[in-house]
């Protein structure tokens, strides 16, 4: 009898464990930091839309199309809803291409790039 109990609260720790960094991965693929740039194509992007440059989308390497994201601008505040439509960036170091109508709210457009945060909306 003591060895079902004992093994019961095994089972029982590593669940809570294994739902912990379940939790904590979710965390991060929803919550990301790191530089991004902007882009202006008049072509097809990877979901088959065409490119509109002043529409407030977005590239990402792996979220799924259609997903919203809240982007803000670590160097002065600004922040945007974007949605994905479109893979990339291609440049090593960037975790996000926006297009130049979200970059133009969020106030980098002259840089070209800039430190961003960015959360599912």
């Amino acid at each position: 009898m003591k060895n079902t109990k004992q093994t019961a609260i095994v089972a029982v720790t590593i669940a809570a464990g294994l739902m912990v960094g379940a939790s904590a991965t979710s965390a991060t693929a929803a919550a990301q930091c790191g530089r991004a740039s902007w882009y202006a194509l008049h072509s097809r992007t990877a979901s088959g839309e065409r490119m509109n440059p002043s529409a407030l989308t977005a590239a990402h390497r792996t979220l799924p199309f259609g997903t919203k994201l809240r982007v803000t601008n670590k160097n002065n505040g600004r922040s945007v809803v974007v949605r994905i439509n479109d893979r990339g960036p291609f440049i090593k170091g960037r975790v996000l291409d926006l297009s130049k109508g979200a970059a133009g709210q969020l106030g980098f457009i002259g840089s070209g790039h800039t430190a961003v945060c960015m959360a599912r909306v």
